[in-house]
């Protein structure tokens, strides 16, 4: 809890904004409290600094630079540093020109950005000169100075590629045409470098504090994007020189350290691309400031050990193992094994030996200490006798451990020594506990079975079920023999005696005899096992709780065909976050994949307008309890909503398979006045379909002359469509709701738009 304390974000922001109105004597401690948890706060040590300098306190100023400026690569920080270097030499004359000169190129040299080029530049112009001379020299200087930022893919490049283009043609349109054209295609790479790693940058939070990961979706999201940048940093898209190329490399990772502080990968990944580059020396002082920003990363010290061993550094290696070793109580069993191995590597066998030795003294050495020194020697040493004293002095200390006995037995296996194999495990079955003899049974049952002869393979398996008759509620069953004990005995590894599905029903067997006696849901039975597994033994929970699964129920589900009109009404059987699990579905959006014609005339419109959103909440009532359950058990999801139009559209246009006979058991056909239209109508089917008979989806007549007739048969079409049953089709209900909303301010026929682009269209005829 301390440590989330300590890096609270929230805290920061509001000691830095009190700190603004305090005094400097008072505001200094909290400036080094902020800026000791967080070392690389640019936005900190910018408002320290600047709270120096506005009590003119030149000296703390300067020390302040001096810690902050190298780590922390930030623009604004040091444009600050600018300022202040400027109003210290503003009145030293010549002298004080030069060194402003100077900490210009000092800057540059770490921080490139257009703001800072242009500043520079004017700087250069200011000079006086009061003499051809200088002024040959001023020029020369400031045509430098623009030959170096136009090449740079910074901000405002192509603003400084137009005050260079002045600043050539004010002094020689002569020259200025072959420095132009020589610069030109430079300058265009940089332009176009500059847009590219602009999309890079523009996804990095420059306000962010380096905090240790906490695997936020925020921080993911940063670490992603520092990574683009740094990749594309390295891929050289400029195609400049390697020192140049090198320089903008590690300006970037330097930035990225300022917000990714606390992140050991990033250290890691700067030290060995220094490594890689040749850089021997700059990957150790990165993995000095590694080590110092994350003391207890052992991850680090390893790695560093390692970049010193690989040189030829075995002392400065030795030094990191031996700070990984800690004061001896508290050193962990991987130190230890490290170490040996380190010493064995550099030192010889002789000193790995020794420190195995002081090693083993300490109450807290741990039996993997000496497993990884027996097996060092029998692989490395080539000497088992060594190795076998060191598993027996072992086994005295670690006899209760199942975990060493069987990597003993695994060293007494290679050296096919079977004899001592099973005086071993019974040694062992014999002093440990009977719930950690497990593991140690099951391996003495599978050295039987490979090396031993039926006799005495049969004898323990049957020791091995009444001594863990106890260990579980199953022990009446779990002395009874079972084919799987045949399957499992008769295998070898990925080999079985029976098929896959053979498998499947004895493992589906052993679980329903093991639940024999308990209460287990139909739906349970009915739908399997979820614990069923391809190996002999299938591990169960002794609680039936998580067989619990809603399954909707399919038996009342039917593939949604247009053509019927079902009419029974559907019992009221719901509940209320059914209901709002259900009522998403009834969001109108009009998007219906490539719709040729309207599928629902003027007369669905007018049936709509009678009341279908009653009758959608009716259908919902209707809901099988099984799926109502099953909506309400989804979990919630950040993201979009699924659009169910889209859905529809595609299910539509799908040529699925019905099943009528069942459909019409299921959902009883309403009562029309004529066919409806087919799949192909509502899918938005190119193909010509033959008119309908029935006066609800009778076209507009083109041909008729008067104005009259046409209004007439509008009030035909709608008197005969009111006359029909209210459909309960929940997706008829919600093509009727779309096309009361789209459709009835039409004065012509209705297509809808492409499923990508939404748009509903309408034609006027």
């Amino acid at each position: 809890m301390a440590t989330v304390d300590k890096y609270n974000v929230e805290s920061a922001e509001i000691l830095a904004n009190s700190a603004l109105h305090l005094p400097i004597s008072q505001a200094t401690p909290i400036y080094e409290q902020l800026l000791s948890i967080f070392p690389t706060a640019a936005k900190y040590w910018r408002q320290y600094v600047e709270a120096q300098m506005a009590v003119n306190n030149d000296d703390a100023t300067k020390q302040i630079f001096s810690r902050c400026l190298l780590n922390c690569l930030q623009v604004p920080l040091w444009r600050c540093y600018i300022r202040f270097i400027r109003k210290v030499n503003d009145k030293k004359g010549v002298e004080g020109q030069e060194e402003t000169r100077k900490a210009f190129d000092f800057m540059l040299s770490y921080v490139a950005s257009g703001p800072v080029w242009m500043e520079y530049i004017a700087f250069l112009k200011s000079l006086p000169a009061a003499s051809t001379q200088e002024e040959s020299q001023r020029m020369t200087s400031v045509r430098k100075a623009y030959q170096k930022a136009i090449v740079t893919p910074t901000h405002h490049i192509e603003q400084l590629w137009k005050d260079y283009e002045n600043f050539e043609n004010s002094v020689s349109r002569q020259l200025a045409k072959g420095l132009l054209s020589e610069y030109q295609p430079k300058y265009n790479s940089a332009r176009a470098v500059y847009r590219e790693r602009k999309k890079y940058v523009d996804e990095i939070d420059w306000n962010m504090l380096a905090v240790p990961p906490t695997d936020s979706c925020k921080e993911e999201m940063q670490w992603m994007a520092w990574k683009r940048l740094l990749a594309f940093e390295k891929g050289n898209p400029q195609r400049i020189d390697s020192a140049s190329s090198n320089k903008r490399i590690i300006f970037t990772y330097e930035q990225c350290l300022m917000y990714l502080y606390h992140y050991p990968d990033i250290w890691y990944d700067y030290a060995s691309w220094h490594a890689k580059t040749g850089s021997m020396d700059a990957a150790i002082k990165v993995f000095q400031r590694a080590l110092k920003a994350l003391p207890d990363s052992e991850m680090l010290k390893y790695a560093y050990a390692e970049l010193e061993e690989s040189r030829g550094a075995i002392q400065s290696a030795k030094k990191l193992y031996e700070s990984l070793l800690g004061d001896g109580a508290e050193t962990t069993a991987l130190a230890h094994i490290q170490f040996i191995r380190f010493l064995r590597r550099n030192e010889g066998v002789e000193a790995a030996r020794k420190y195995f030795l002081d090693a083993r003294k300490s109450p807290s050495c741990p039996y993997h200490v000496y497993v990884a020194y027996a097996l060092m020697a029998f692989c490395l040493d080539k000497d088992p006798k060594v190795a076998h004293n060191v598993f027996e002095a072992g086994l005295k200390h670690f006899m209760h451990e199942p975990v060493y006995i069987l990597e003993y037995a695994d060293f007494l296996s290679c050296l096919n020594d079977d004899r001592n194999i099973r005086a071993l495990f019974e040694r062992a079955l014999s002093s440990l506990p009977q719930e950690e003899s497990i593991e140690v049974w099951k391996r003495f049952t599978q050295f039987e079975k490979t090396y031993g002869d039926l006799t005495s393979m049969l004898k323990v398996e049957q020791r091995r079920k009444e001594a863990l008759s106890g260990t579980s509620e199953e022990a009446a069953s779990a002395l009874e023999s079972s084919l799987q004990e045949v399957v499992s005995r008769y295998s070898f590894k990925d080999l079985w005696p029976c098929s896959s599905k053979d498998l499947d029903h004895l493992s589906r067997q052993e679980w329903l005899a093991k639940n024999i006696g308990k209460k287990v849901e139909k739906s349970a039975l009915s739908n399997g096992s979820a614990t069923i597994d391809k190996s002999p033994s299938v591990p169960t929970s002794n609680s039936t709780s998580s067989l619990k699964v809603h399954h909707p129920d399919t038996s009342q589900m039917v593939i949604y065909d247009p053509k019927q009109h079902p009419g029974a009404a559907v019992p009221p059987n719901t509940t209320a976050p059914a209901i709002l699990a259900a009522s998403n579905l009834s969001n109108p959006m009009v998007m219906v994949s490539g719709a040729a014609s309207n599928p629902l005339s003027n007369s669905t419109v007018a049936m709509a307008d009678g009341g279908s959103a009653n009758a959608f909440h009716e259908v919902l009532k209707g809901t099988p309890p099984a799926l109502l359950a099953f909506l309400t058990s989804l979990p919630a999801l950040e993201g979009p909503t699924p659009n169910v139009d889209i859905v529809l559209s595609i299910c539509l246009q799908n040529d699925l398979p019905t099943d009528q006979a069942k459909k019409s058991t299921t959902i009883p056909s309403q009562r029309t006045t004529g066919p409806a239209p087919t799949t192909s109508d509502l899918s938005g089917s190119s193909k010509s379909h033959p008119i309908p008979s029935s006066s609800s989806f009778r076209p507009r007549d083109r041909q008729l002359g008067k104005r009259k007739d046409l209004d007439r048969q509008e009030e035909d079409e709608t008197t005969t469509v009111q006359s029909q049953p209210l459909p309960r089709d929940v997706f008829r209900i919600r093509q009727i709701q779309k096309a009361r909303g789209g459709s009835a301010s039409q004065t012509g026929s209705v297509s809808y738009g492409s499923a990508l682009s939404g748009d509903l269209s309408g034609s006027t005829c």
